[in-house]
């Protein structure tokens, strides 16, 4: 990043600060594709499960608008709500586990959250998406369903 020389250090540091949050935001705005999608569950898998969990196919779905994601463990399939598409990386890894996670145990017991605690940021991804889901049943917010 190039940066003019007549600016203060304090000012070097905000503008350092503000570039960085547009990057971000531009990044997290950026659609994976289905291939970037499986690659990224196979990293995860490998990072959180040491690569017992194994999807056969990973791809975005447009016909889930109450889940985030599903899996059908019998078929290896693991599908994710295009309504994750622009949401932090975070979220969507996080989605990614917790679908992977049910490739090795189906339901949700305390052997599946045991589980997810491999993941570092399940707390603040679960907390985001329940912001998300309380946002959309305020109709007054603006962006949110109705307007």
């Amino acid at each position: 990043m190039l940066i003019p020389a007549r600016m203060s250090e304090a000012e070097e540091q905000r503008w350092v600060s503000v570039m960085l949050d547009k990057l971000a935001a531009q990044e997290s705005k950026r659609v994976l594709g289905d291939a970037e999608l499986t690659e990224r569950a196979e990293r995860l898998s490998t990072q959180y499960f040491d690569g017992r969990a194994r999807p056969t196919s990973v791809r975005w779905v447009t016909n889930q608008n109450t889940r985030w994601g599903s899996c059908t463990p019998a078929e290896g399939s693991i599908r994710l709500s295009h309504r994750l598409q622009g949401m932090p990386e975070y979220v969507v890894d996080y989605v990614l586990v917790h679908e992977l996670a049910h490739l090795l145990v189906p339901g949700h017991g305390p052997r599946f959250w045991r589980l997810l605690e491999a993941y570092p940021r399940t707390e603040r991804a679960r907390g985001y998406l329940e912001g998300v889901v309380a946002a959309d049943r305020l109709p007054h917010l603006p962006g949110a369903r109705g307007e």
